[in-house]
């Protein structure tokens, strides 16, 4: 009786100090979130003067009014949606027509094709050689040089092979050649449509992945009217460069520093929106296809 009741105390403070300490992280990780969302809507004013904390103050839409007015982020965010809407097309088919090969147990090269595929994660040329390979290749400073370097993840292949050998039984495609069905319709009409919650995920994950790209529009472009809206952010952030053509008044010409900073609040939110629109449409793929596609090697 003594042993079960210290055992139920023992609970009960693992409870306590697990709920803070997860309590604790969960602020730590909200508040500079709800900050910028709280500082896009407040006054330049207030923004300078560090008088924004959790709420608003002196609520308007300034910052994204400028946003708006400014050319280079409508321009940026064209290119961004152009890169992750062709780009993610591209990584889905290319991952599942390498991925569903290498989950037949029939395929008589997949270990020495899946060890070199394993092998580009281990060890890898670098920038340099990728710079000079996409040189060559004559796409510098073009829509392709955003797209096809990235076209294939091998983590995400990996995923989405294991997810078709655990979920799409050996006997169905059996079946399916007694009926006379070929592999490429074996594929498109039974396998993918089977395949939901993985296609979800790593089109989520290759998504996000384009429409958070910088490095290689850095690299690769030097014409200001491809960049992504990501390039056009850092340049705000980083670079504190702003065109004189989004001052629209003389009291925002006075106000130049604090409209910057507000800016800067305002297309993070900005940026951060066509994400967080996308994810509620495969969160319920997004556990079922990350765990059933990593379960078995």
């Amino acid at each position: 009786m003594h042993n079960s009741v210290k055992e139920a105390t023992g609970d009960r403070i693992f409870n306590v100090v697990n709920y803070a300490v997860l309590s604790l992280f969960f602020i730590t990780v909200m508040y500079p979130l709800v900050y910028i969302v709280s500082a896009s809507f407040s006054s330049s004013d207030a923004v300078i003067s560090g008088k924004v904390w959790l709420w608003p103050v002196d609520p308007g839409l300034k910052g994204y009014k400028a946003v708006f007015e400014y050319n280079a982020i409508w321009i940026g965010f064209g290119n961004s949606l152009i890169y992750t809407v062709v780009g993610t097309v591209i990584n889905v088919v290319l991952t599942i027509i390498a991925a569903y090969p290498l989950s037949r147990k029939d395929f008589v090269f997949r270990g020495s094709i899946m060890f070199i595929f394993v092998f580009t994660i281990m060890f890898s040329g670098g920038i340099i050689p990728n710079y000079l390979l996409v040189k060559s290749l004559g796409m510098l400073d073009t829509r392709w040089a955003m797209i096809l370097p990235s076209a294939l993840s091998v983590f995400n292949v990996i995923i989405t092979r294991t997810y078709f050998q655990t979920n799409i039984p050996h006997e169905m495609l059996e079946a399916a050649q007694v009926d006379g069905c070929s592999d490429w319709k074996f594929l498109t009409r039974i396998v993918i449509p089977l395949s939901g919650p993985i296609v979800a995920v790593i089109a989520l994950f290759y998504a996000v992945g384009h429409w958070n790209s910088y490095f290689n529009a850095l690299l690769y472009l030097k014409d200001r009217g491809l960049y992504p809206l990501q390039l056009v952010l850092r340049s705000i952030l980083v670079q504190n460069q702003i065109d004189p053509s989004m001052v629209v008044s003389e009291e925002d010409l006075v106000a130049r520093q604090g409209l910057a900073d507000l800016l800067k609040y305002s297309l993070i939110v900005v940026a951060t929106v066509p994400v967080l629109i996308i994810y509620p449409f495969v969160q319920k793929h997004f556990v079922k296809g990350v765990m059933i596609g990593s379960i078995k090697g």
